[in-house]
């Protein structure tokens, strides 16, 4: 039989075994404060959802959908936005920035928050230290989904078939955001393992065996707690 070796930054798997049920909705206890970031179309919204609908005082921060909202409704801030993720390129820190205070600042109470996708930069990075001070939410594990770019393309050209996305369908906008993503984000990660804060994920398998994975990595930074 094969298993699920996790240690802090590095998880080791050799083969999946399904763990506990996680299906049943829960409450936490403590409050951690909990960063999801991955390659594009490495699944993280698919994750969100599932972790979200678990826990009852977990809030998502998203302002990747925060901006594609804006995007769809065709408000100033969404036209504005629109270039830079046509291009493959990130929004300015200060829209994104202040896009993830005014979540904190209206979910303040009572409440965990899970970072979807964000920091993208070490420009965002910093600031969202200062936030998590701020509102008195320290950060307390980053969860990194690693998935190989060879596998990210190809998500990507199979999500172009029906999200319609702009930037999911051209080849030069895919490659540019997996250049925007070795060259912003990677250095994001680093930032958070040197912090002794990362917890490494395989991103790769069914979408059950991998958020079993991430429900293994959120016991772990609960019991650190």
């Amino acid at each position: 039989m094969m298993c699920l070796f996790l240690q802090k930054a590095h998880i080791i798997d050799r083969q999946y075994v399904k763990p506990r049920n996680y299906n049943r909705k829960q409450k936490t206890t403590n409050m951690i404060n909990i960063v999801l970031l991955g390659p594009p179309a490495a699944g993280k919204g698919t994750q969100i959802a599932k972790i979200t609908e678990h826990y009852d005082n977990l809030i998502q921060i998203g302002p990747g959908e925060l901006m594609r909202s804006h995007v769809k409704k065709k408000t100033p801030l969404g036209e504005m936005i629109s270039d830079y993720i046509n291009q493959g390129m990130l929004a300015p820190t200060e829209i994104v920035i202040g896009l993830v205070e005014e979540q904190m600042r209206a979910n303040q109470e009572g409440t965990q928050f899970l970072l979807d996708g964000f920091p993208r930069s070490m420009a965002q990075a910093k600031p969202l230290d200062e936030l998590l001070e701020k509102y008195d939410h320290p950060l307390d594990g980053v969860i990194f989904l690693e998935v190989p770019d060879s596998i990210v393309k190809k998500r990507i050209q199979k999500r172009a078939q029906s999200s319609k996305r702009a930037d999911d369908q051209r080849e030069d906008c895919i490659a540019k955001r997996l250049q925007v993503y070795h060259e912003e984000t990677l250095p994001v990660i680093r930032y958070y393992e040197k912090q002794n804060k990362l917890y490494k994920v395989p991103g790769v398998g069914s979408i059950e065996d991998v958020f079993a994975r991430i429900m293994d990595v959120v016991k772990t930074i609960h019991q650190q707690q």
